[in-house]
């Protein structure tokens, strides 16, 4: 594994973390001043550049509040020269959602650039699977 593939995996772990704990200066450390979202709830257009951002995560730190988990199962890293991409499935959940459905995962895709010699995030995608079909 390369020291790009190495950075990456420890800034989306780092990142993990502090949405877990609920660290917002630490979720938005990495993450490009033009970020792109696309995020489970609404809007559904999206959310564009750092402001809207880091306006999403107060609320889903105050669900999470409750006990819910917010825990990366699979990683993985494909990384270029200035570019790179990441997809990982985690448990994210409260116990009850987790026990009531514990196969469900959200999905999170992420696209990065190298900026200034470091790795950010340009681009955050989180779903879940559409399981009323």
């Amino acid at each position: 594994m390369t020291d790009d593939h190495d950075s990456i995996r420890a800034l989306i772990t780092r990142w993990a973390a502090a949405v877990h704990a609920g660290d917002l200066d630490t979720v938005l450390a990495d993450h490009a001043d033009d970020i792109v979202m696309f995020d489970v709830p609404p809007p559904n257009e999206g959310v564009r550049g750092i402001d809207a951002y880091s306006a999403t995560w107060p609320p889903f730190f105050q669900w999470q509040a409750n006990g819910a988990l917010f825990e990366i199962e699979s990683l993985d890293v494909t990384a270029g020269t200035d570019v790179a991409y990441a997809f990982a499935l985690l448990r994210c959940g409260t116990p009850e959602e987790l026990s009531r459905d514990p196969a469900n995962r959200l999905r999170l895709t992420l696209g990065l650039r190298k900026e200034h010699g470091r790795w950010v995030v340009a681009h955050e995608h989180h779903s879940f699977p559409d399981v009323s079909q």
